[in-house]
């Protein structure tokens, strides 16, 4: 191929070679380097006046450094006079920002790698929070429940009364379940700071905080940087290419997925198909739909343990007990031999249930992307006790951040397909060679490349892949 240059970052050398290898070219070069401060040192080793320069450079390993380098690299070939400037991004970073939980001091929290995992439906992270709420009670509760919990009341503005709930004394262990809420959520203000703060907080417990999206700065800097034309695959929110100004091409793994599902998984046509939440249910439908094979869905769902309505509401008005800064009775207050209590810290409660029947089928969960691995280690358990035989994950993007590989490893996943992305020596390392499989997807994005340089459709890529 003439008049086309390739440059490569540091972020995943390997896969900069096999896509040069399918183009017939060697990649440019170009020294990558620091100085002693840290800053980012870039030299280009060969002329790209008037060329089609390709920057190929995934978000993954030190995300902002890469980042940075892949900026400076677009910016240089840009002011060397380029013809036209591609990043070629396998997985584009700052796609997908969670909100990250904080401590009550402000600090965000990181998860640290533990001996033993539970993979329950409502896990534990450190999120404290003290407000709880009450199940419907049994038809046994004694009549005089009420005066056992409610002490008295305090007048509050406007006339509102907020009973105030009296924890009962019983010697009775407390099991505390953290949130796995990613959610930041106000912390309690003083009872004294204001007339009006503890309502305040009752009332706005699903109050977020304020969060920085990093998408439109992403974009506005990769094009400002000299970018003409981005390249991608499986972007996490596909309206994220209405950010850029420029042409975004997201080419989609799905034909490589049917691919390594026909050829590789024995009896696939009785396999069933998983999203496991439902952002990714369109994905996976659209993979059993094209092999013909049925489609199950896990959901999640994350409802406040606050009491709806007023506060003095009965649960069959729609209202509920009082909040209060102590545990009420548990779901068992009306049996008689033992009362048992539980308190959860968080004011989100998760509840995962399965649409759709996985007895004694080989389940795959279809996902785009992989960070904690909170999700499909999950979704793998609930799957298992479900009656699935037998779980395979098959991932896009395997970033496999903090302790991920260590849950995954403890985790009901017989065996995880992930593509080449984003760097795997350390999955295979940690998980072994028959848990854990490799797709290349470098054949279609230097596929990709030729036909854009030479001005072609890619639109096959979408179907068929290559």
């Amino acid at each position: 191929m003439s008049n086309i240059v390739v440059f490569g970052g540091n972020s995943h050398p390997s896969l900069v070679n096999q896509i040069c290898d399918n183009l017939g070219i060697k990649p440019s070069e170009v020294k990558l380097g620091k100085f002693s401060n840290g800053e980012t040192s870039i030299s280009i080793g060969e002329s790209v006046r008037e060329k089609d320069v390709y920057v190929i450079q995934s978000g993954c390993g030190h995300v902002n450094d890469n980042f940075l380098e892949l900026l400076i690299l677009l910016n240089a070939c840009k002011t060397a006079s380029a013809s036209r400037v591609t990043a070629v991004m396998p997985y584009f970073c700052y796609s997908r920002q969670p909100d990250i939980p904080y401590t009550a001091k402000g600090a965000p929290l990181i998860s640290k790698p533990k001996e033993v995992y539970t993979f329950e439906s409502h896990p534990g992270t450190p999120l404290p929070s003290v407000l709880t709420t009450q199940k419907p009670l049994s038809h046994n509760v004694p009549e005089n429940i009420t005066e056992c919990i409610i002490e008295s009341a305090e007048e509050l503005p406007d006339g509102l009364k907020q009973p105030l709930p009296k924890r009962l004394n019983m010697d009775t262990n407390l099991h505390k379940s953290p949130s796995q809420s990613r959610i930041p959520v106000v912390p309690e203000r003083e009872e004294n700071s204001s007339d009006l703060g503890s309502l305040f907080n009752a009332s706005n417990a699903g109050y977020k905080l304020w969060v920085a999206q990093a998408g439109t700065l992403v974009a506005n800097l990769l094009t400002t940087a000299g970018a003409d034309h981005v390249i991608t695959m499986d972007l996490h929110d596909a309206q994220f290419q209405g950010f850029f100004d420029i042409p975004v091409d997201n080419l989609y793994c799905k034909p490589i997925a049917q691919n390594y599902i026909q050829y590789n998984i024995p009896d696939y046509k009785e396999a069933v198909l998983v999203s496991p939440d439902a952002g990714g249910a369109k994905r996976a439908a659209s993979i059993a739909d094209a092999l013909e094979l049925s489609f199950a869905l896990i959901h999640k769902e994350r409802r406040s343990q606050l009491p709806k309505g007023p506060p003095n509401a009965t649960f069959t008005s729609g209202g509920g007990l009082p909040i209060s800064s102590h545990p009420l009775l548990g779901s068992s207050l009306g049996r008689s031999a033992s009362h048992e209590m539980s308190h959860s810290s968080s004011k989100y409660v998760q509840t995962t249930m399965l649409v759709g029947d996985v007895r004694n089928k080989v389940c795959i969960i279809v996902d785009d992307l992989v960070d904690t691995s909170y999700t499909i280690t999950r979704a793998a358990k609930l799957l298992k006790d479900q009656g699935a035989s037998k779980v395979y994950a098959l991932i896009t993007h395997g970033v496999f951040s903090g302790d991920a590989l260590n849950r995954v490893s403890q985790s009901a996943i017989d065996k995880i397909i992930v593509t080449n992305t984003v760097p795997q020596e350390k999955t295979i390392e940690v998980l072994g060679k028959d848990r854990v499989q490799v797709l290349n997807v470098s054949r279609v994005f230097g596929e990709s490349i030729r036909r854009i340089h030479n001005g072609e459709s890619i639109s096959m890529l979408f179907e068929h892949g290559w």
